[in-house]
Formats: C-alpha cells, structure tokens, sequence
C-alpha cells in the first residue's frame, strides 16, 4: 500500500492553527509569530512534510529550478561545471534539474521540451549548436538561456566559456616551437569541441607548414582508446614525434602505452592533453594540457542566470575567461 504523504492540513490540524497560517509560514517564514514559527518547523520535521511544488508551477509563478544540460555524467568536465553552477544555485534557493543528451542534438532537443514543462526559470546549456526545433523551443519559452563550454562564436543569448580554436593552436605551436614536427590530433565522438580543437591544431601545423593528420573516431574517450589510438598511429605513421588529444584521458591512455612500450616520453614521442584534470598532475612524467576555467565557467553561468532572472540586462554577450598552458613533463 502507498503511504499517503503528510498535507498541510495533517500540520495545521496537528497544530491547532489554520492551513492558512501553515501556508504563509512556508512562503515567508518570517510573516510568521516566532513562537509559531518554531512548533511549524518542529511539525513538518515531525511529520516529514514534503512541499507540493505543483500548484505554484501550474499557476505560472517562478518555479525556483533552472534546467542544465550536460553532454555526459562520467566525464570529469562535466561533473565540475556542475560543482560550480551549484555553488551558486544552492545558496540562492535555486533547484538544478539536469538533463543528459550523450552529444546528441536529438536527445537535447527531447531533454529540453522536458525541462520546459516543468517552468523551469531558465536554462544551461553545454553546447552552441542546436537543432531548428530547440531554437524554436527556446525562442517560445522566453527565459534566459546561457550557453557555455565556448567562446569563439555569439550564441542565443548570452555565451560564457573560454576558446577552443585558440586553445588548442597555442599548445599544438608550443610543442612545434619544442622540436616535434609530426605531430597528430587524437579525437573521440567529434563533437563540436572536438571539431573546434581540430581547426586550433591544423592552424598551428599549417603555419609553420607541417601536415595535420588526425585519427578520427566518434568512440566515447578513454583511457583504452588513447592507448588504442598510440598503437594505430605507430603503425600509420611511424614517424609520429608528438600527439595532441582532444583531453586528458585519451592523452593518459597513450602515455601508459608509451611506457607499456619502452617508447619514452617526451624524447621519443611528446603528449599533451586538454582540460587539466587533477589525474594528469599525479601521472609521472607529469601531463602538459590546457587548464580549462570549469568550476568558475559554472560559477559565473549560474550568476548571470540569476541576475537575469532578477530583471538585470546582459551586460555581456560573449564572456572569455581565458586556458592556461601547462607544459607539465610530457613535451
């Protein structure tokens, strides 16, 4: 049998008071007599009383929740922009409800009309490319929508992130400038990202006229794929002096099969990684990778968010909070 859940009137009966005064205790505990204040707060404790958030939604009032969307729940990028968003969320009264669409513009699409009939207050989305129906969606629903994870191109409404293409340009030159000539881009799932590190890394090569090649895989990365990917581009292109991964895990991957084959790093062969997870700094020879500003880029999505829900204007559309470089011992 269901257990029915405790409703205002089991409180305010229990009480001796009205539903009434139950009702403004939860709205504003402070419209309410101190004294009162304390046996409400001590009943729903008693009774374990859930709040019934529905009637508030239907009616149309602010449901208090933002909506986040996020590519995947295992990778580590992921699970920080969410520690950051939160950070703000939860101090303000905000719920987060997420959404998980595995890079898919379908599953997003699908994801999206979900959060939206729950009158979410606004969303955050990890990605800048969408499909006609999830603009139209959003165009509709009229709430502040954040896009972040990139910089490089003006989204929807308001775009926070840092940029992919000069990112990954600037490490793939800096191991250029070290000495390595042959160097290979290692992707997985090519996503838009991965795409965009793509243009960064054939950029650099091309400028100082060397010929890109990349091992193109739509694979979830991992650490076995890197290492999959290091023993295939021996055997394609024997002359491969430096890899550049699209993050850190297929750049770990690689560096323990480097060491599984007596191969060493970075004399022989240079690695380098993108997103600095804290893996990289532990793994000796310590991994080069571009530290990516992920918990603050939660932070701040969330901030703005708040602040437009709060009626302030956009102050600015394309927010860049800028990588690091981490040379690390692996170029």
């Amino acid at each position: 049998m269901k257990h029915r859940r405790p409703t205002l009137q089991d409180i305010a009966n229990h009480l001796g008071i009205t539903k009434m005064t139950v009702s403004r205790y939860l709205r504003n505990p402070t419209a309410v007599a101190s004294e009162t204040r304390e046996k409400i707060a001590a009943a729903i404790e008693h009774f374990g009383y859930i709040p019934n958030r529905a009637p508030d939604i239907l009616s149309n009032a602010k449901s208090k929740a933002i909506g986040v969307l996020l590519p995947s729940l295992t990778n580590h990028v992921f699970a920080d922009v969410l520690k950051g968003i939160e950070l703000v969320t939860d101090q303000a009264g905000y719920q987060t409800m997420l959404g998980h669409y595995g890079y898919s513009a379908k599953k997003e699409e699908e994801r999206i009309e979900s959060l939206l009939s729950y009158n979410i207050d606004g969303l955050i989305l990890s990605e800048n490319f969408h499909s006609l129906r999830t603009l139209k969606m959003l165009q509709i629903a009229n709430i502040p929508v954040i896009e972040i994870m990139d910089s490089s191109q003006p989204g929807i409404q308001q775009v926070i992130g840092f940029d992919n293409v000069a990112a990954a340009q600037e490490m793939v030159e800096t191991m250029i400038m070290r000495g390595h000539q042959h160097v290979v881009y290692f992707t997985a799932r090519m996503d838009k990202r991965t795409q965009l590190k793509m243009q960064g890394y054939e950029q650099a090569m091309k400028k100082h006229g060397l010929e890109p090649y990349s091992l193109i895989t739509e694979q979830p990365s991992s650490f076995t794929l890197g290492a999959q990917q290091l023993r295939k581009i021996l055997q394609r292109r024997p002359q491969t002096d430096g890899i550049f991964c699209t993050n850190d895990d297929l750049a770990i991957g690689a560096l323990f099969e480097c060491q599984r084959l007596g191969i060493k790093v970075p004399e022989q062969i240079a690695i380098a990684g993108f997103h600095g997870h804290d893996v990289g700094y532990s793994v000796s020879p310590q991994l080069a990778t571009v530290v990516t500003p992920r918990l603050e880029m939660g932070r701040l999505a969330a901030r703005e968010l708040l602040a437009r829900l709060e009626g302030q204007p956009i102050e600015q559309k394309i927010m860049d909070l800028g990588y690091q470089i981490h040379l690390g011992e692996s170029i």
